[in-house]
């Protein structure tokens, strides 16, 4: 059974609602379509109702057992919109400006998880990340416990004997920029968290670097052996190594030589990265040059989950992307 068929499987063991705000877009009608017909999540579809029918319908699709909400005209709006002026008046909001705001199919969408309504969100088709991220921050806010919210892709390598078959995350791969050590060590931990969570397995976290273990000094380097300490430091039982080149962390016969004893060197399946460049970049190289298969940039560290999506993407991406959202909104 592939990844993405097994979280399919672990979705339908306790089904969740996952709201859609971009109901504007054939590819969300088409991802609705997957998900109701294979039964792995409850739908709700935001947007002018009458034009989501008429498009599935010119499209020969079957959203029947979807919820569409046209938020303007949903009896929710006015209770939403009082809502969202509570948790925002101390920054500044009007009741005026809150009734604009919530017209928009994101944070209604937002507020639908935030209140119960929802179980989880899925956007990003054709809004930016920050039009996705933005109203999860002003409104869900971090997880409990997590300093800040990261994100990562779940990377499945064909014919690959190395991570947990083939699988791993790479993170941060689509959102912070320039972590410190201190955000590097927090990443790890929410990573470790997804991996666990989404592949079933147990995480072995390793901090890359082009360096493996003094091989070479900067402030680079330095940054992720302090991250490494701060980690074990946070996190004792979660086996964890750095810093490590991608070679000793992911190849047995090259850890023998650069990191004997360790752990993870030559194990790893949950690979963290120095900075967005490298992340991005890497997720990208491998994607394209070994034929793999990228399930993100999803997102962690938020109260409720929340995954953004790539323009580019597929209604196969989407309908895969609901199906991981369904998995973590799992208690």
């Amino acid at each position: 059974m592939s990844f993405i068929e097994n979280i399919k499987e672990k979705a339908k063991q306790q089904i969740k609602t996952i709201v859609l705000p971009e109901g504007n877009d054939i590819r969300t009608l088409q991802a609705a379509t997957i998900a109701l017909k294979e039964k792995y999540a409850n739908i709700i579809i935001l947007g002018n109702t009458a034009n989501i029918q008429e498009m599935a319908n010119a499209n020969k699709l079957d959203i029947s057992n979807a919820t569409i909400i046209n938020p303007i005209e949903s009896k929710k709006y006015e209770t939403y919109v009082q809502k969202f002026y509570e948790l925002r008046k101390a920054k500044g909001m009007t009741l005026e400006k809150a009734q604009e705001i919530m017209k928009d199919e994101t944070y209604f969408g937002m507020m639908m998880v935030k209140q119960g309504d929802g179980d989880g969100l899925v956007s990003g088709a054709c809004h930016s990340t920050s039009d996705t991220l933005r109203p999860a921050l002003q409104i869900l806010k971090t997880a409990p416990g997590t300093k800040l919210v990261s994100a990562f892709f779940v990377m499945v390598v064909p014919n690959c004997e190395y991570g947990e078959n083939g699988i791993f995350i790479f993170s941060d791969s689509g959102l912070n920029e320039y972590p410190d050590a201190d955000a590097l060590s927090e990443i790890a931990i929410s990573s470790a968290k997804s991996f666990e969570q989404l592949v079933g397995a147990q995480p072995k976290v390793a901090m890359l670097s082009y360096s493996t273990y003094g091989s070479a000094h900067s402030p680079l380097t330095d940054k992720v052996v302090e991250a490494t300490k701060l980690l074990k430091k946070k996190v004792p039982n979660l086996i964890c190594d750095g810093e490590l080149q991608l070679d000793a962390a992911i190849i047995p016969e090259i850890a023998a030589s650069k990191a004997p004893g360790s752990q993870v060197a030559g194990k790893a399946n949950t690979l963290i990265f120095p900075d967005l460049d490298a992340g991005n970049i890497g997720y990208k190289l491998v994607q394209r040059l070994a034929k793999a298969e990228a399930y993100g940039p999803l997102c962690q560290g938020i109260a409720k989950p929340v995954n953004d999506l790539s323009r580019g993407c597929s209604s196969e991406d989407i309908a895969g992307v609901i199906a991981i959202t369904a998995v973590q909104a799992q208690k």
